[in-house]
Protein backbone atom coordinates (compact mmCIF):
# COMPACT_ATOMS: atom_id res chain seq x y z
CA UNK A 1 0.00 0.00 0.00
CA UNK A 2 2.50 2.52 0.69
CA UNK A 3 4.61 1.60 -1.83
CA UNK A 4 1.34 2.43 -4.25
CA UNK A 5 1.09 5.82 -2.51
CA UNK A 6 4.46 6.63 -3.74
CA UNK A 7 4.40 5.61 -7.17
CA UNK A 8 1.52 8.46 -7.15
CA UNK A 9 2.84 11.01 -5.57
CA UNK A 10 5.85 10.28 -8.16
CA UNK A 11 3.85 10.29 -10.93
CA UNK A 12 2.48 13.64 -9.99
CA UNK A 13 5.18 15.32 -9.80
CA UNK A 14 6.49 14.27 -12.72
CA UNK A 15 3.88 15.59 -14.71
CA UNK A 16 3.52 18.49 -12.63
CA UNK A 17 7.20 18.56 -13.72
CA UNK A 18 6.23 18.43 -17.75
CA UNK A 19 3.61 21.17 -17.61
CA UNK A 20 5.99 23.46 -15.31
CA UNK A 21 8.52 23.03 -18.09
CA UNK A 22 5.62 23.61 -21.34
CA UNK A 23 4.15 26.50 -18.93
CA UNK A 24 7.92 28.01 -18.58
CA UNK A 25 9.10 27.70 -22.45
CA UNK A 26 5.33 29.26 -23.81
CA UNK A 27 5.53 32.20 -21.72
CA UNK A 28 9.45 32.50 -21.77
CA UNK A 29 9.55 32.16 -25.61
CA UNK A 30 6.94 35.30 -25.79
CA UNK A 31 8.48 37.35 -23.70
CA UNK A 32 11.88 37.12 -25.08
CA UNK A 33 10.33 37.78 -28.46
CA UNK A 34 8.81 41.00 -27.03
CA UNK A 35 11.80 42.15 -25.86
CA UNK A 36 14.03 41.33 -29.47
CA UNK A 37 11.51 43.39 -30.85
CA UNK A 38 11.23 46.36 -28.49
CA UNK A 39 15.20 45.80 -28.25
CA UNK A 40 15.81 46.94 -31.93
CA UNK A 41 13.82 51.10 -30.86
CA UNK A 42 14.34 51.39 -27.63
CA UNK A 43 17.06 49.52 -25.71
CA UNK A 44 18.96 52.41 -25.30
CA UNK A 45 16.57 54.32 -23.57
CA UNK A 46 15.00 51.21 -20.94
CA UNK A 47 17.97 49.57 -20.38
CA UNK A 48 17.47 49.42 -16.40
CA UNK A 49 13.91 48.63 -17.61
CA UNK A 50 15.14 45.74 -19.39
CA UNK A 51 18.12 44.52 -16.58
CA UNK A 52 15.39 44.58 -13.91
CA UNK A 53 13.61 42.34 -16.17
CA UNK A 54 16.48 40.32 -16.64
CA UNK A 55 16.88 39.84 -13.00
CA UNK A 56 13.57 38.95 -12.36
CA UNK A 57 13.94 36.13 -14.73
CA UNK A 58 17.04 35.24 -12.96
CA UNK A 59 15.37 35.03 -9.80
CA UNK A 60 12.33 32.87 -11.14
CA UNK A 61 14.70 30.27 -12.51
CA UNK A 62 16.49 30.06 -9.18
CA UNK A 63 13.19 29.48 -7.65
CA UNK A 64 12.21 26.54 -10.49
CA UNK A 65 15.75 24.90 -9.10
CA UNK A 66 15.13 24.98 -6.09
CA UNK A 67 11.70 23.66 -6.95
CA UNK A 68 13.26 20.68 -9.26
CA UNK A 69 16.44 19.95 -6.42
CA UNK A 70 13.18 19.62 -3.72
CA UNK A 71 11.47 17.75 -5.95
CA UNK A 72 14.63 15.42 -7.02
CA UNK A 73 15.24 14.60 -3.31
CA UNK A 74 11.77 14.01 -2.56
CA UNK A 75 12.12 11.40 -5.18
CA UNK A 76 15.79 9.64 -3.83
CA UNK A 77 14.14 9.83 -0.14
CA UNK A 78 10.87 8.53 -0.85
CA UNK A 79 9.64 8.14 3.07
CA UNK A 80 9.61 12.17 3.83
CA UNK A 81 6.58 12.76 5.34
CA UNK A 82 3.16 14.24 3.91
CA UNK A 83 4.07 17.61 5.61
CA UNK A 84 7.08 18.44 3.64
CA UNK A 85 5.39 17.57 0.40
CA UNK A 86 2.31 19.93 1.32
CA UNK A 87 4.75 23.01 2.14
CA UNK A 88 6.44 22.07 -1.35
CA UNK A 89 2.99 22.24 -2.97
CA UNK A 90 1.76 25.70 -1.29
CA UNK A 91 5.20 27.16 -2.45
CA UNK A 92 4.47 25.99 -5.85
CA UNK A 93 1.43 28.14 -5.73
CA UNK A 94 3.27 31.23 -4.72
CA UNK A 95 5.75 31.06 -7.25
CA UNK A 96 2.91 31.25 -9.54
CA UNK A 97 1.22 33.32 -7.86
CA UNK A 98 4.30 35.80 -7.99
CA UNK A 99 5.15 35.06 -11.83
CA UNK A 100 1.63 35.94 -12.54
CA UNK A 101 1.90 39.30 -10.65
CA UNK A 102 5.21 39.96 -12.36
CA UNK A 103 3.84 39.08 -15.90
CA UNK A 104 1.17 41.54 -15.05
CA UNK A 105 3.47 44.21 -13.78
CA UNK A 106 5.63 43.15 -17.13
CA UNK A 107 2.71 44.62 -19.57
CA UNK A 108 1.96 47.69 -17.39
CA UNK A 109 5.69 48.62 -17.90
CA UNK A 110 4.70 48.29 -21.22
CA UNK A 111 2.01 50.29 -21.28
CA UNK A 112 3.70 53.11 -19.61
CA UNK A 113 6.40 52.41 -22.10
CA UNK A 114 4.05 53.35 -24.80
CA UNK A 115 2.61 56.34 -22.84
CA UNK A 116 6.16 57.74 -22.45
CA UNK A 117 7.22 56.81 -26.09
CA UNK A 118 3.96 59.42 -27.49
CA UNK A 119 5.10 61.66 -24.28
CA UNK A 120 8.90 61.73 -26.03
CA UNK A 121 7.78 62.00 -29.84
CA UNK A 122 5.65 65.65 -28.64
CA UNK A 123 8.58 66.72 -26.81
CA UNK A 124 11.35 66.16 -29.67
CA UNK A 125 8.54 67.87 -32.04
CA UNK A 126 8.40 71.07 -29.96
CA UNK A 127 12.15 70.81 -29.58
CA UNK A 128 12.12 70.85 -33.73
CA UNK A 129 10.10 73.62 -33.07
CA UNK A 130 11.55 75.55 -30.57
CA UNK A 131 14.92 75.34 -32.56
CA UNK A 132 13.48 76.53 -35.44
CA UNK A 133 11.99 79.64 -33.96
CA UNK A 134 15.78 79.71 -32.08
CA UNK A 135 17.08 80.50 -35.30
CA UNK A 136 14.83 82.67 -36.37
CA UNK A 137 14.85 84.85 -33.47
CA UNK A 138 18.97 84.23 -33.89
CA UNK A 139 18.80 85.56 -37.56
CA UNK A 140 16.26 88.46 -36.08
CA UNK A 141 18.48 89.36 -33.69
CA UNK A 142 21.47 89.96 -35.81
CA UNK A 143 19.91 92.11 -38.25
CA UNK A 144 18.55 94.30 -35.10
CA UNK A 145 21.57 94.24 -33.95
CA UNK A 146 22.69 95.91 -37.72
CA UNK A 147 20.37 98.22 -37.72
CA UNK A 148 20.82 99.42 -33.76
CA UNK A 149 24.37 99.83 -35.06
CA UNK A 150 23.09 101.79 -38.56
CA UNK A 151 20.85 104.26 -35.99
CA UNK A 152 23.36 104.83 -33.81
CA UNK A 153 25.71 105.92 -36.29
CA UNK A 154 22.06 108.02 -37.77
CA UNK A 155 21.64 109.54 -33.93
CA UNK A 156 25.69 110.66 -33.57
CA UNK A 157 25.37 112.48 -36.95
CA UNK A 158 21.67 114.02 -36.25
CA UNK A 159 23.58 115.27 -32.67
CA UNK A 160 26.25 116.65 -34.41
CA UNK A 161 24.15 118.65 -36.65
CA UNK A 162 21.91 119.51 -33.88
CA UNK A 163 24.46 121.12 -31.84
CA UNK A 164 25.45 123.43 -34.83
CA UNK A 165 21.57 123.85 -35.85
CA UNK A 166 20.57 124.79 -31.95
CA UNK A 167 24.12 127.16 -32.13
CA UNK A 168 23.16 128.98 -35.19
CA UNK A 169 19.87 129.54 -33.23
CA UNK A 170 21.49 130.93 -30.29
CA UNK A 171 23.24 133.23 -32.46
CA UNK A 172 20.24 134.21 -34.76
CA UNK A 173 18.10 134.63 -31.58
CA UNK A 174 20.67 137.30 -29.93
CA UNK A 175 20.29 138.64 -33.46
CA UNK A 176 16.58 138.56 -33.02
CA UNK A 177 16.91 140.00 -29.93
CA UNK A 178 19.21 143.06 -30.96
CA UNK A 179 17.34 143.57 -33.83
CA UNK A 180 13.72 143.83 -31.98
CA UNK A 181 15.13 146.05 -29.35
CA UNK A 182 16.04 148.48 -31.89
CA UNK A 183 12.91 148.39 -33.97
CA UNK A 184 11.38 149.31 -30.71
CA UNK A 185 13.29 152.07 -30.05
CA UNK A 186 13.15 153.41 -33.86
CA UNK A 187 9.23 152.97 -32.84
CA UNK A 188 9.22 154.67 -29.56
CA UNK A 189 11.62 157.09 -31.64
CA UNK A 190 9.07 157.43 -34.58
CA UNK A 191 5.97 157.44 -32.22
CA UNK A 192 7.66 160.30 -30.14
CA UNK A 193 8.22 162.57 -33.21
CA UNK A 194 4.88 161.99 -34.34
CA UNK A 195 3.30 162.94 -31.66
CA UNK A 196 5.52 166.05 -31.65
CA UNK A 197 4.51 166.55 -34.93
CA UNK A 198 1.08 166.25 -34.22
CA UNK A 199 1.39 168.21 -31.00
CA UNK A 200 3.13 171.41 -32.94
CA UNK A 201 0.54 171.03 -36.05
CA UNK A 202 -2.46 170.87 -33.32
CA UNK A 203 -1.05 174.42 -31.78
CA UNK A 204 -0.99 175.72 -35.27
CA UNK A 205 -4.20 174.32 -35.97
CA UNK A 206 -5.22 175.90 -32.74
CA UNK A 207 -3.83 179.16 -33.20
CA UNK A 208 -5.20 179.84 -36.43
CA UNK A 209 -8.16 178.95 -35.32
CA UNK A 210 -7.96 181.55 -32.51
CA UNK A 211 -6.54 184.27 -34.84
CA UNK A 212 -9.64 183.58 -37.04
CA UNK A 213 -12.24 183.85 -34.27
CA UNK A 214 -10.72 186.53 -32.84
CA UNK A 215 -10.81 188.48 -36.19
CA UNK A 216 -14.51 186.97 -37.17
CA UNK A 217 -15.01 188.25 -33.53
CA UNK A 218 -13.69 191.65 -34.04
CA UNK A 219 -15.31 192.01 -37.38
CA UNK A 220 -18.56 191.24 -35.87
CA UNK A 221 -18.51 193.60 -33.30
CA UNK A 222 -17.73 195.86 -35.47
CA UNK A 223 -20.73 195.79 -37.83
CA UNK A 224 -22.84 195.57 -34.91
CA UNK A 225 -21.31 199.08 -34.22
CA UNK A 226 -21.52 200.65 -37.51
CA UNK A 227 -24.82 202.17 -38.51
CA UNK A 228 -25.88 200.17 -41.94
CA UNK A 229 -27.71 203.36 -44.36
CA UNK A 230 -28.71 201.50 -47.59
CA UNK A 231 -28.28 203.57 -50.43
CA UNK A 232 -30.50 203.09 -53.81
CA UNK A 233 -28.53 205.27 -55.85
CA UNK A 234 -25.04 202.94 -54.79
CA UNK A 235 -26.01 200.94 -57.80
CA UNK A 236 -24.58 203.30 -60.40
CA UNK A 237 -21.43 203.97 -58.44
CA UNK A 238 -19.26 201.88 -60.66
CA UNK A 239 -19.92 204.44 -63.50
CA UNK A 240 -19.30 207.40 -61.52
CA UNK A 241 -15.93 205.45 -60.10
CA UNK A 242 -15.44 204.73 -64.13
CA UNK A 243 -15.41 208.21 -64.36
CA UNK A 244 -13.48 209.60 -61.83
CA UNK A 245 -10.41 207.62 -59.82
CA UNK A 246 -9.59 210.08 -56.75
CA UNK A 247 -13.48 210.17 -56.21
CA UNK A 248 -13.72 206.07 -56.53
CA UNK A 249 -10.67 205.90 -54.11
CA UNK A 250 -12.38 208.24 -51.72
CA UNK A 251 -15.41 206.53 -52.18
CA UNK A 252 -13.75 203.39 -51.30
CA UNK A 253 -12.47 205.10 -48.39
CA UNK A 254 -15.72 206.38 -46.86
CA UNK A 255 -17.79 203.13 -47.77
CA UNK A 256 -15.45 200.47 -45.94
CA UNK A 257 -18.07 200.33 -42.65
CA UNK A 258 -20.52 200.33 -45.44
CA UNK A 259 -19.22 196.91 -47.42
CA UNK A 260 -18.49 194.54 -43.67
CA UNK A 261 -22.13 194.91 -43.35
CA UNK A 262 -23.87 195.30 -46.54
CA UNK A 263 -26.18 193.05 -48.41
CA UNK A 264 -23.38 191.21 -49.86
CA UNK A 265 -21.75 190.80 -46.00
CA UNK A 266 -24.15 188.42 -44.97
CA UNK A 267 -23.02 185.38 -46.92
CA UNK A 268 -19.21 185.46 -46.34
CA UNK A 269 -19.68 186.14 -42.67
CA UNK A 270 -22.21 183.05 -42.65
CA UNK A 271 -19.37 181.48 -44.63
CA UNK A 272 -16.62 182.16 -42.14
CA UNK A 273 -18.80 180.94 -39.21
CA UNK A 274 -19.78 177.64 -41.12
CA UNK A 275 -15.50 176.79 -41.68
CA UNK A 276 -15.28 178.01 -38.06
CA UNK A 277 -17.45 175.12 -37.09
CA UNK A 278 -16.46 173.08 -39.44
CA UNK A 279 -12.54 173.55 -38.56
CA UNK A 280 -13.62 172.83 -34.91
CA UNK A 281 -15.23 169.91 -35.20
CA UNK A 282 -12.05 168.57 -37.74
CA UNK A 283 -9.55 169.97 -35.25
CA UNK A 284 -7.38 167.29 -33.94
CA UNK A 285 -7.72 164.89 -36.39
CA UNK A 286 -6.01 166.96 -38.96
CA UNK A 287 -3.49 164.53 -38.86
CA UNK A 288 -5.30 161.78 -39.94
CA UNK A 289 -8.04 162.30 -42.37
CA UNK A 290 -7.86 161.51 -45.27
CA UNK A 291 -9.45 162.86 -48.60
CA UNK A 292 -11.58 160.19 -48.30
CA UNK A 293 -12.69 160.69 -44.96
CA UNK A 294 -12.97 164.54 -45.44
CA UNK A 295 -16.15 164.25 -47.60
CA UNK A 296 -19.07 165.14 -46.91
CA UNK A 297 -21.32 162.20 -45.25
CA UNK A 298 -25.11 162.86 -44.14
CA UNK A 299 -25.76 162.51 -40.79
CA UNK A 300 -28.87 162.17 -38.58
CA UNK A 301 -29.17 164.69 -36.11
CA UNK A 302 -31.73 164.55 -33.39
CA UNK A 303 -33.87 166.78 -31.87
CA UNK A 304 -35.22 165.38 -28.87
CA UNK A 305 -35.27 161.59 -28.54
CA UNK A 306 -38.52 159.85 -28.66
CA UNK A 307 -39.43 157.43 -25.74
CA UNK A 308 -40.30 153.88 -27.85
CA UNK A 309 -43.82 152.50 -27.05
CA UNK A 310 -44.15 149.69 -28.98
CA UNK A 311 -42.72 146.86 -31.20
CA UNK A 312 -42.96 147.83 -35.09
CA UNK A 313 -41.03 144.82 -36.19
CA UNK A 314 -39.78 141.63 -34.56
CA UNK A 315 -37.86 139.13 -36.39
CA UNK A 316 -35.13 136.10 -36.36
CA UNK A 317 -32.17 137.91 -37.67
CA UNK A 318 -29.64 135.83 -37.08
CA UNK A 319 -28.89 131.36 -36.79
CA UNK A 320 -27.61 131.85 -33.37
CA UNK A 321 -27.71 133.98 -30.30
CA UNK A 322 -27.16 137.91 -31.29
CA UNK A 323 -24.58 139.97 -28.91
CA UNK A 324 -24.26 143.12 -30.32
CA UNK A 325 -26.33 145.97 -32.35
CA UNK A 326 -25.16 149.39 -33.30
CA UNK A 327 -26.29 152.39 -35.54
CA UNK A 328 -24.92 154.16 -38.43
CA UNK A 329 -24.33 157.64 -38.23
CA UNK A 330 -26.99 158.11 -41.21
CA UNK A 331 -29.72 156.27 -38.75
CA UNK A 332 -31.00 154.23 -41.32
CA UNK A 333 -28.29 151.47 -41.29
CA UNK A 334 -28.22 149.32 -38.48
CA UNK A 335 -25.82 146.51 -37.81
CA UNK A 336 -25.73 143.20 -35.75
CA UNK A 337 -23.64 140.78 -34.40
CA UNK A 338 -24.16 137.38 -33.76
CA UNK A 339 -22.76 134.04 -32.55
CA UNK A 340 -22.91 132.63 -35.54
CA UNK A 341 -19.75 134.29 -36.55
CA UNK A 342 -21.39 137.16 -39.27
CA UNK A 343 -22.37 141.01 -39.47
CA UNK A 344 -25.85 141.30 -40.60
CA UNK A 345 -26.77 144.46 -42.16
CA UNK A 346 -30.35 146.47 -42.19
CA UNK A 347 -31.82 149.29 -43.91
CA UNK A 348 -34.61 150.99 -41.52
CA UNK A 349 -37.32 151.96 -43.91
CA UNK A 350 -41.17 152.28 -43.02
CA UNK A 351 -40.98 150.90 -39.51
CA UNK A 352 -39.34 147.49 -40.62
CA UNK A 353 -35.78 145.86 -40.92
CA UNK A 354 -34.83 144.86 -44.67
CA UNK A 355 -31.70 142.44 -45.02
CA UNK A 356 -28.93 145.20 -46.96
CA UNK A 357 -26.00 142.44 -46.96
CA UNK A 358 -23.45 139.76 -44.55
CA UNK A 359 -20.12 140.63 -43.29
CA UNK A 360 -18.45 137.61 -43.09
CA UNK A 361 -14.47 136.53 -41.98
CA UNK A 362 -15.35 136.20 -38.65
CA UNK A 363 -13.77 132.84 -37.16
CA UNK A 364 -15.79 133.00 -34.20
CA UNK A 365 -18.43 134.88 -32.80
CA UNK A 366 -18.87 138.50 -32.47
CA UNK A 367 -18.89 140.33 -29.48
CA UNK A 368 -19.13 144.25 -30.40
CA UNK A 369 -19.52 146.50 -33.31
CA UNK A 370 -18.93 149.95 -33.94
CA UNK A 371 -19.58 152.28 -37.43
CA UNK A 372 -17.38 155.20 -38.03
CA UNK A 373 -18.42 158.49 -38.07
CA UNK A 374 -18.52 158.37 -42.02
CA UNK A 375 -21.00 155.32 -41.91
CA UNK A 376 -18.95 153.68 -44.10
CA UNK A 377 -16.46 151.29 -42.75
CA UNK A 378 -17.36 148.72 -39.60
CA UNK A 379 -15.27 147.56 -36.89
CA UNK A 380 -16.38 144.67 -34.66
CA UNK A 381 -14.51 142.48 -31.92
CA UNK A 382 -14.48 138.48 -32.05
CA UNK A 383 -14.67 135.78 -30.08
CA UNK A 384 -11.08 135.13 -31.72
CA UNK A 385 -9.07 136.62 -30.37
CA UNK A 386 -9.22 139.64 -33.26
CA UNK A 387 -10.59 142.81 -34.04
CA UNK A 388 -11.67 142.69 -37.94
CA UNK A 389 -12.60 146.16 -40.22
CA UNK A 390 -14.81 146.20 -43.18
CA UNK A 391 -16.14 148.22 -46.02
CA UNK A 392 -19.33 148.49 -46.38
CA UNK A 393 -18.74 148.08 -50.12
CA UNK A 394 -16.85 144.52 -49.65
CA UNK A 395 -18.36 141.52 -47.68
CA UNK A 396 -14.64 140.23 -47.06
CA UNK A 397 -12.77 142.46 -44.09
CA UNK A 398 -10.15 144.71 -45.50
CA UNK A 399 -7.82 144.39 -42.17
CA UNK A 400 -7.65 141.42 -39.14
CA UNK A 401 -6.04 142.86 -35.97
CA UNK A 402 -4.62 140.02 -34.35
CA UNK A 403 -2.12 140.30 -31.20
CA UNK A 404 -4.65 139.11 -27.86
CA UNK A 405 -4.52 136.21 -26.12
CA UNK A 406 -8.42 135.96 -25.30
CA UNK A 407 -11.13 136.92 -26.55
CA UNK A 408 -11.02 140.70 -27.51
CA UNK A 409 -14.27 142.44 -25.95
CA UNK A 410 -14.80 145.74 -27.34
CA UNK A 411 -13.50 147.15 -30.27
CA UNK A 412 -13.82 151.19 -30.90
CA UNK A 413 -13.03 154.08 -33.26
CA UNK A 414 -10.92 156.65 -31.83
CA UNK A 415 -11.42 160.75 -32.72
CA UNK A 416 -8.77 160.27 -35.33
CA UNK A 417 -10.34 157.39 -37.47
CA UNK A 418 -6.74 155.47 -38.57
CA UNK A 419 -6.56 154.59 -35.06
CA UNK A 420 -8.85 152.16 -32.97
CA UNK A 421 -8.83 150.69 -29.93
CA UNK A 422 -9.36 147.10 -28.57
CA UNK A 423 -10.21 145.65 -24.70
CA UNK A 424 -9.98 141.95 -24.28
CA UNK A 425 -10.19 139.14 -21.90
CA UNK A 426 -6.64 138.99 -21.25
CA UNK A 427 -6.46 142.42 -19.54
CA UNK A 428 -4.89 144.34 -22.13
CA UNK A 429 -6.48 147.36 -23.43
CA UNK A 430 -4.25 148.35 -27.45
CA UNK A 431 -4.41 151.10 -29.45
CA UNK A 432 -3.72 150.14 -33.48
CA UNK A 433 -3.07 152.03 -36.44
CA UNK A 434 -5.30 150.84 -39.67
CA UNK A 435 -2.55 152.24 -42.01
CA UNK A 436 0.12 149.99 -41.08
CA UNK A 437 -2.22 147.11 -39.44
CA UNK A 438 -0.34 146.93 -36.62
CA UNK A 439 -0.25 147.73 -32.69
CA UNK A 440 1.30 150.69 -31.43
CA UNK A 441 0.80 150.87 -28.15
CA UNK A 442 -0.06 147.80 -25.67
CA UNK A 443 -1.78 149.44 -21.77
CA UNK A 444 -1.82 146.76 -19.07
CA UNK A 445 -5.02 147.19 -17.16
CA UNK A 446 -4.61 145.23 -14.83
CA UNK A 447 -8.25 143.03 -14.96
CA UNK A 448 -10.30 141.72 -17.64
CA UNK A 449 -11.47 143.87 -19.93
CA UNK A 450 -15.34 144.25 -20.68
CA UNK A 451 -15.54 147.39 -22.72
CA UNK A 452 -13.83 150.57 -23.46
CA UNK A 453 -15.16 153.76 -24.72
CA UNK A 454 -13.03 156.64 -26.43
CA UNK A 455 -12.69 160.66 -26.28
CA UNK A 456 -9.77 162.67 -27.67
CA UNK A 457 -6.70 161.63 -25.88
CA UNK A 458 -8.63 159.54 -23.03
CA UNK A 459 -9.95 155.90 -23.35
CA UNK A 460 -12.35 154.52 -20.47
CA UNK A 461 -12.24 150.47 -19.82
CA UNK A 462 -14.54 148.98 -17.97
CA UNK A 463 -13.95 146.12 -15.88
CA UNK A 464 -14.51 142.55 -14.03
CA UNK A 465 -12.98 143.63 -10.49
CA UNK A 466 -15.71 146.28 -10.27
CA UNK A 467 -13.68 149.66 -11.58
CA UNK A 468 -13.88 152.11 -14.67
CA UNK A 469 -10.15 153.28 -14.99
CA UNK A 470 -9.09 156.26 -17.39
CA UNK A 471 -6.52 156.47 -18.94
CA UNK A 472 -4.50 158.91 -20.69
CA UNK A 473 -3.38 157.31 -24.58
CA UNK A 474 -0.23 159.81 -24.95
CA UNK A 475 1.31 158.42 -21.92
CA UNK A 476 -0.47 154.97 -21.25
CA UNK A 477 -0.50 155.78 -17.84
CA UNK A 478 -3.61 155.43 -14.98
CA UNK A 479 -5.38 159.06 -14.22
CA UNK A 480 -8.33 157.87 -12.84
CA UNK A 481 -10.23 155.17 -11.33
CA UNK A 482 -13.92 154.67 -10.41
CA UNK A 483 -14.76 152.15 -8.31
CA UNK A 484 -18.19 150.17 -8.39
CA UNK A 485 -20.56 147.46 -6.22
CA UNK A 486 -20.26 145.19 -9.28
CA UNK A 487 -18.64 143.49 -12.43
CA UNK A 488 -18.97 146.19 -15.37
CA UNK A 489 -20.02 144.68 -18.53
CA UNK A 490 -20.73 147.55 -20.70
CA UNK A 491 -20.13 151.29 -21.22
CA UNK A 492 -21.35 154.40 -23.49
CA UNK A 493 -20.58 157.75 -23.64
CA UNK A 494 -22.74 160.45 -24.63
CA UNK A 495 -22.06 162.90 -27.73
CA UNK A 496 -21.30 165.53 -25.77
CA UNK A 497 -18.70 163.62 -24.31
CA UNK A 498 -19.49 164.92 -20.80
CA UNK A 499 -21.59 162.22 -18.92
CA UNK A 500 -19.93 158.11 -18.89
CA UNK A 501 -23.15 155.80 -18.61
CA UNK A 502 -22.04 152.19 -17.30
CA UNK A 503 -24.16 148.37 -16.65
CA UNK A 504 -22.99 146.44 -13.47
CA UNK A 505 -23.78 143.17 -12.26
CA UNK A 506 -24.97 144.52 -9.21
CA UNK A 507 -28.47 145.42 -10.68
CA UNK A 508 -27.42 148.95 -10.90
CA UNK A 509 -26.99 151.69 -13.86
CA UNK A 510 -24.85 154.10 -13.34
CA UNK A 511 -23.93 157.98 -15.09
CA UNK A 512 -20.70 159.75 -14.18
CA UNK A 513 -19.97 163.14 -14.91
CA UNK A 514 -17.15 163.28 -17.23
CA UNK A 515 -16.18 167.17 -16.86
CA UNK A 516 -13.79 166.21 -15.25
CA UNK A 517 -26.19 142.97 -15.65
CA UNK A 518 -24.54 141.62 -19.07
CA UNK A 519 -26.37 144.00 -21.44
CA UNK A 520 -25.13 146.55 -23.92
CA UNK A 521 -26.42 149.81 -22.66
CA UNK A 522 -26.66 153.28 -24.64
CA UNK A 523 -27.64 156.98 -24.46
CA UNK A 524 -30.49 158.29 -26.78
CA UNK A 525 -28.50 161.00 -29.38
CA UNK A 526 -29.87 163.64 -27.23
CA UNK A 527 -28.16 162.62 -23.67
CA UNK A 528 -32.34 162.86 -22.03
CA UNK A 529 -32.41 159.11 -21.71
CA UNK A 530 -30.84 156.13 -21.83
CA UNK A 531 -32.12 152.39 -22.71
CA UNK A 532 -30.90 148.87 -20.66
CA UNK A 533 -31.86 145.32 -21.88
CA UNK A 534 -32.61 143.17 -19.21
CA UNK A 535 -32.40 138.96 -18.54
CA UNK A 536 -36.19 138.93 -18.01
CA UNK A 537 -36.33 139.90 -21.92
CA UNK A 538 -37.65 143.45 -20.95
CA UNK A 539 -35.94 146.92 -22.12
CA UNK A 540 -36.09 149.91 -19.97
CA UNK A 541 -36.32 153.14 -20.75
CA UNK A 542 -34.79 155.89 -17.53
CA UNK A 543 -34.91 159.41 -17.49
CA UNK A 544 -31.12 161.13 -16.99
CA UNK A 545 -32.32 164.58 -16.35
CA UNK A 546 -34.86 163.13 -13.36
CA UNK A 547 -33.30 159.86 -12.49
CA UNK A 548 -37.11 157.71 -12.75
CA UNK A 549 -38.15 154.65 -15.24
CA UNK A 550 -39.81 156.45 -18.45
CA UNK A 551 -40.98 152.95 -19.60
CA UNK A 552 -40.46 149.41 -19.75
CA UNK A 553 -40.78 147.50 -23.27
CA UNK A 554 -41.81 143.85 -22.52
CA UNK A 555 -43.18 140.77 -23.92
CA UNK A 556 -41.04 140.67 -27.56
CA UNK A 557 -37.78 139.27 -26.37
CA UNK A 558 -38.09 135.29 -25.14
CA UNK A 559 -34.42 135.46 -23.89
CA UNK A 560 -32.04 137.72 -21.98
CA UNK A 561 -31.28 141.03 -24.27
CA UNK A 562 -27.74 141.41 -25.17
CA UNK A 563 -27.54 144.52 -26.99
CA UNK A 564 -29.74 147.99 -27.59
CA UNK A 565 -28.54 150.87 -29.91
CA UNK A 566 -30.37 154.05 -30.43
CA UNK A 567 -30.64 155.49 -33.84
CA UNK A 568 -29.14 159.06 -34.44
CA UNK A 569 -32.38 160.61 -35.24
CA UNK A 570 -33.63 159.52 -31.82
CA UNK A 571 -36.80 157.93 -33.55
CA UNK A 572 -35.57 153.93 -33.55
CA UNK A 573 -34.44 151.44 -30.73
CA UNK A 574 -33.32 148.58 -31.39
CA UNK A 575 -32.80 145.77 -29.02
CA UNK A 576 -31.32 141.89 -29.94
CA UNK A 577 -31.07 138.93 -27.53
CA UNK A 578 -29.30 135.11 -27.19
CA UNK A 579 -32.65 133.42 -28.94
CA UNK A 580 -31.17 135.45 -32.54
CA UNK A 581 -34.23 137.89 -32.05
CA UNK A 582 -33.65 141.40 -33.41
CA UNK A 583 -37.04 144.13 -31.97
CA UNK A 584 -37.15 147.57 -33.44
CA UNK A 585 -38.95 149.59 -30.96
CA UNK A 586 -40.37 153.23 -31.79
CA UNK A 587 -43.33 155.86 -30.84
CA UNK A 588 -44.65 155.66 -33.96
Amino acid sequence: MAALGAECVEAFKVEEKINAQKTDDSWKRHIIRQLKHRDKYQKAMFQDVILAYINLLERSNQRALITKGILGSGSRYPASSNDSLTSLISKNDDLKKTTGELAYQVLELQQEIKIKDSVLEEQHARMREVKRDLLGVQAEDGSLKVRVAEVTEGNRLLKREYDSLLERHHDMDQTFREEKLRGQELLEELVRRKQHAAVRMNSRNERRVRAREASLQKELETAGKVKVTIDVGSVSAPASREASPKSDLAERRTTRLFRSASVTSPPRILDSIKELFDRKKRRGNSLCLSLEEELYVPVGICLAARVPARALHVLDAHELGINAVRFSSSCNLLATGGTDRSIKLWDVKAGMLHNRGTLDGSNEGITSIEFDQTGTRVLAASYDKSALFWRLDDSAPKLTLTGHSRKVTAAKFKCSLRQVVTGSADRTVKIWDLHRAACIQTIEVLSYCSDVVCSEHVIVSGHYDRKIRFWDSRAASCTQEVPLQGKVTSLDISTDHRQLLSCSRDESLQVVDLRMNNSRICFSPDGSYLAAGSADGAVYIWNVNSGNLETRLPDMHSSSINAVAWSGSGEYVVSVDKSRRAVLWSDI
